[in-house]
């Protein structure tokens, strides 16, 4: 064989092999990227999902230790119900719609239960919960009194569309990290009731998506 066949298949050979060592570098990255963009997509999420820190710490209970979080979300279940019911009541009444009048329904079963739900496990926990809604679910409330006739569904669907959204991540956050089994079967039919919740206000046909998560 000359040398100018020689060098011809030492540079066929060479060739190939880097084809085949791309290829393997090809496919593991494709296998790693979902892994790390799955990694960094978890991680942002939860860095978004905000809880108000009591600053009591971790305490023992029968049911299992209680983290500041199990408490901001107990206190949260149990706001939520103090205006959400009240909201879900004008829309059973004010509503124009049969979807609206619905979606009123909805609210007002699911967080009749939510909120036996959260007095029960503020009792046996020792959180204290709140007997009125805040300031700012205060002006909510406002808001849907004010809208008049037709009014009174898009601004009823925002308001309860965002604020669904919102405590949505913090459910799921709560059932994956909880070690306290009372908040586990709390956050366990939070999810359920806020899915529900979500749905029926979109099924509305007033959610206006391109605006919900301004403000």
């Amino acid at each position: 064989m000359s040398a100018a066949s020689g060098s011809s298949a030492l540079s066929g050979r060479t060739i190939a092999t880097g084809l085949v060592v791309c290829a393997l570098v090809a496919t593991l990255a494709a296998l790693l990227l979902p892994v790390q963009l799955f990694g960094e997509s978890a991680a942002a999420a939860t860095n978004t999902v905000a809880y108000d820190d009591d600053g009591g710490g971790t305490v023992n209970t029968r049911y299992g230790p209680l983290t500041p979080m199990d408490r901001d979300f107990v206190r949260k279940v149990r706001l939520a119900g103090l205006w959400e019911m009240p909201a879900g009541r004008q829309a059973q009444e004010r509503g124009t719609t049969a979807a609206v009048r619905t979606a009123g329904n909805h609210l007002v079963a699911g967080h009749t239960e939510l909120d036996r739900r959260s007095i029960e496990a503020g009792r046996a926990l020792g959180i204290q919960l709140a007997n009125q809604p805040t300031p700012e679910q205060q002006s909510w409330l406002a808001q849907l009194s004010a809208a008049q006739g037709d009014d009174f569904a898009p601004v009823f669907a925002k308001l309860l569309r965002r604020a669904h959204g919102k405590v949505f991540g913090l459910v799921a956050l709560v059932r994956d990290q909880t070690q306290n089994s009372m908040v586990r079967a709390l956050a366990n039919r939070a999810n359920s009731v806020v899915l529900d919740h979500i749905t029926v206000l979109e099924k509305t046909g007033r959610v206006d998506f391109h605006t919900l998560h301004n403000n």
